[in-house]
């Protein structure tokens, strides 16, 4: 166990070199940092409760995602009905159902099949259970189609991925620094915005769900009689976002949705210097918005956010370019912002904030303070136990735990990883089982000598012996950081991260680092006793 080959040594000791120097970047001011390669800029980042921040915890909207599954399921149905020219009535959504009236008996048998091909397996984590996203039921001519709690769960699991995506996209564009964004349960989002001390802005954000249409103004029926309660069925009252307030009668028929843009940039307007947001379409959007705009010349089209009527300008001429520019009453920031939500697109479902937490920098400063202080305090009664109780072989074990702290600085800044108070406790706890570790051979080696090896052969075998050992612990301990980073969430997984890491950065130190180490003083100093 006390020979190494050059390139073994070589190796040990660059490889501790190298995850050494990834910590440095922590300890160089920022601005020089700035100026380094990309892959050399990778450092720690505080988390919430060491620099402070704010904490916002979202829930997904499960009854709004309910409602436009019930929605696509009922237009899914008139559909196929349409394309089978079978003649319904009574097209409605009741409870969790969609129920249709086949007009004529001799159809009802063909409208069944044809609408129990709506029916899919469901996919993702649902995939291989078997089960269906509806249940189709018949009673006479009555057909009715039963989105199943599955099919539900699936919904709703989609929708929150798909908001995360776009949640992290909107904070990005806000210029924050590592913002943390993860699920928590099965309908909620968690995030974190490190350093932000004011969440106002960043709650206005989160808070829209920003569905962008393109809709033409309904000019054929009057919005009087939509005020007294006569809607027509294929148009939607809306009203204005700004004050006063106006109502609008909207064709529910999308020409060009916010799927299809491309960009969306603030700018001013060069006529009336008035702030506006310049948008662009895709290939597909530009085709539509010129299709539409070319057939409705001399009309009115609403650009309708979030059910709420932007502006509604009159169609002058075509406009074939693919793009355009939106103008309503905005400020410099509103514009700004509705080029953020735009660019980072729309949420599945909208997003309500039940908890929010700001946390001071005074807390976060106070808590590195106490955190140094209990960091040094704990290393420094360690070093003081090991110099004491095992003299030099004392001094070669507290190196290797001072490298091994190294290397998970090391390792954690190479992940761009989060450190947290937790996360400090983890790595306070690694040092103790670092000299666990190292307490375990030296007692091993003491047992050696007591039963009258020399002092080579009781080195050696105190390291070979206590191998099974220590690994046998930091396996086991390594097995339960492992499953506290799967069930935990937040502050758990970061204890879980730098402990699971100093657990590995442990084993590598004590039989690569400190053995190198001893067996250099071995073939220097030739020792003939051993005191430890």
């Amino acid at each position: 166990m006390l020979y190494f080959s050059r390139w073994k040594a070589a190796a040990t000791i660059l490889t501790a070199l190298v995850i050494c120097l990834c910590a440095v970047p922590n300890f160089i001011p920022s601005d020089i940092v700035a100026g380094w390669p990309k892959w050399a800029q990778r450092h720690l980042v505080l988390g919430l409760d060491l620099q402070g921040g704010s904490h916002i915890l979202l829930e997904v909207d499960s009854n709004a995602v309910r409602k436009e599954k019930l929605e696509t399921t009922r237009d899914d149905v008139r559909r196929v009905l349409r394309d089978a020219r079978i003649g319904y009535t009574g097209l409605n959504i009741r409870g969790n159902s969609v129920e249709v009236r086949v007009r004529e008996d001799a159809n009802a048998g063909q409208a069944l099949t044809k609408l129990r091909e709506l029916s899919v397996p469901l996919g993702g984590i649902l995939g291989g259970s078997g089960q269906r996203s509806l249940e189709v039921s018949s009673d006479s001519n009555l057909i009715r189609l039963t989105v199943t709690d599955a099919a539900m769960l699936e919904r709703i699991r989609q929708s929150v991925e798909q908001s995360i995506q776009i949640i992290e996209r909107r904070v990005n564009e806000l210029g924050t620094v590592e913002p943390l964004i993860q699920r928590q349960g099965s309908d909620r989002i968690l995030v974190q915005v490190p350093g932000l001390q004011d969440p106002s802005r960043l709650k206005e954000l989160l808070g829209k769900t920003a569905k962008l249409d393109f809709r033409m103004v309904d000019s054929n029926n009057q919005v009087e009689q939509a005020l007294q309660g006569r809607v027509p069925p294929e148009d939607d009252l809306l009203y204005s976002a700004t004050a006063p307030k106006t109502p609008y009668l909207i064709e529910k028929r999308v020409l060009v949705s916010g799927g299809d843009l491309t960009d969306a940039q603030p700018g001013f307007d060069q006529r009336t210097s008035e702030p506006i947001v310049s948008f662009r379409f895709n290939t597909s959007g530009a085709r539509k918005f010129a299709q539409a705009t070319q057939e409705n010349v001399g009309r009115p089209f609403a650009i309708v956010l979030d059910n709420e009527v932007i502006s509604a300008p009159v169609i002058r001429e075509p406009i074939l370019g693919g793009s355009g520019q939106i103008s309503g009453s905005f400020t410099v920031q509103s514009a700004n912002d509705l080029a953020i939500l735009l660019r980072a697109g729309a949420l599945p479902a909208p997003l309500t904030i039940i908890e929010e937490r700001t946390v001071g920098p005074g807390l976060g400063a106070d808590s590195i303070a106490k955190g140094k202080v209990s960091s040094y305090v704990g290393a420094g009664l360690v070093v003081l136990f090991m110099l004491v109780t095992y003299g030099l072989f004392g001094l070669f074990a507290n190196i290797a735990v001072a490298i091994n702290v190294a290397m998970i600085f090391g390792v954690l800044s190479m992940l761009n990883a989060t450190l947290t108070l937790p996360g400090i406790a983890g790595i306070v706890l690694t040092v103790g089982i670092a000299v666990d570790s190292n307490v375990l051979i030296y007692e091993r080696i003491r047992e050696e000598l007591r039963a009258g090896r020399t002092v080579i052969s009781a080195i050696d075998a105190g390291f070979a012996r206590a191998l099974a050992t220590i690994l046998d612990s930091n396996i086991t301990t390594f097995i339960a950081a492992a499953v506290l980073f799967y069930i935990g969430t937040g502050p758990v997984r970061g204890f879980a991260v730098t402990f699971g890491i100093g657990i590995i950065t442990t084993v590598f130190t004590a039989f690569t680092v400190t053995r190198l180490i001893v067996a250099t003083w071995v073939r220097w100093r030739r020792p003939q006793r051993l005191t430890i």
